[in-house]
Formats: structure tokens, sequence, C-alpha cells
């Protein structure tokens, strides 16, 4: 079940958790595509992760998530929104679609399997491969970031 956002215009929801310039480069080349002008029709909603509620959450219709990967995890800031948002959202987001975004210096494998475990548990669709980068974002990096949240709002537009 979709939900009914003000106007009927479908929202994408990026949660993200931005503590350095390598995750700040990436959000802003993630939201940079989400807003590409021949994506009509799509409302961009962007929210820092310790600050996400589920009402954001279940407003949604589509997500994109972005942390950078500590020690081998996820941010405690996403888990935390997971945390807050999970149950509430359970039963009324499952089928949406998500994109995810990570930057890490080691060990990103563990930090994409606990976002993808977590997705899957709550029934959303993975709508493009996540964008792991690895030190400093290259410029191929980004443009894969930007292709990212232009994928995940285009799904959306349709």
């Amino acid at each position: 079940m979709r939900p009914v956002t003000l106007g009927g215009v479908p929202r994408l929801l990026i949660v993200h958790h931005t503590p350095s310039p390598h995750t700040q480069a990436m959000f802003e080349a993630v939201l940079s595509g989400a807003r590409d002008p021949e994506i009509e029709g799509v409302e961009v909603v962007r929210r820092p992760a310790l600050t996400v509620s589920p009402v954001d959450m279940l407003e949604a219709d589509g997500y994109i998530l972005g942390t950078p990967a500590n020690l081998g995890y996820m941010s405690g800031a996403l888990k935390h929104a997971f945390d807050v948002c999970y149950y509430p959202c359970l039963d009324s987001t499952r089928g949406r679609p998500y994109g995810l975004y990570l930057h890490g210096n080691e060990g990103t494998e563990g930090a994409q399997r606990s976002v993808e475990s977590i997705t899957t548990g709550l029934g959303w669709v993975k709508s493009a491969a996540p964008v792991v980068v690895m030190a400093k974002p290259s410029k191929d990096d980004l443009e894969k970031c930007w292709e990212l949240g232009a994928t995940v709002a285009a799904q959306l537009a349709q």
C-alpha cells in the first residue's frame, strides 16, 4: 500500500548520516540525481538519520539510505533510524523501493549486509546496486551516486 502524499505526488525520502566530507559529497551527488529536472512529479525529502521519524518513513514512497561504514557496520545514526522506525513501518512499507550508498575505508561488506538484512525484513525492494566507495570519492563514484538518486526518483515518477 502506497501512502497518500500531499497533492498525490510520490515522495522520495533520503535518510543520511554525513559526518565527513566524503559522505557529504556522496549525499550531494545523490540529492542532485534525485532532483534532476528531467524527473518530474517526485518530491524529494531529506532527513538526517538521527532525526528521521516513523511518520517520515510512512509518508515516503521510496527511500535512499546513506551511511559510513564504521568498524564493519552501518553508522549508529542509521541504526538508530531503523530502531525507531522498524516496527511502525513493518507492515505498511513492504514493496517500496530503496537505494543505498555507503562510504568506508575498509570493512564495508558488514555495513552493506546489515542494511540489506534490515531492508529485507521490512520487505523493501532494492532499486539499484549499492554504491560503495572507499577513500575519497572519485568523479566516477560521484556519478554513480548521482545515478542512484536519479534511478530511485525515476522509478517513483513512473
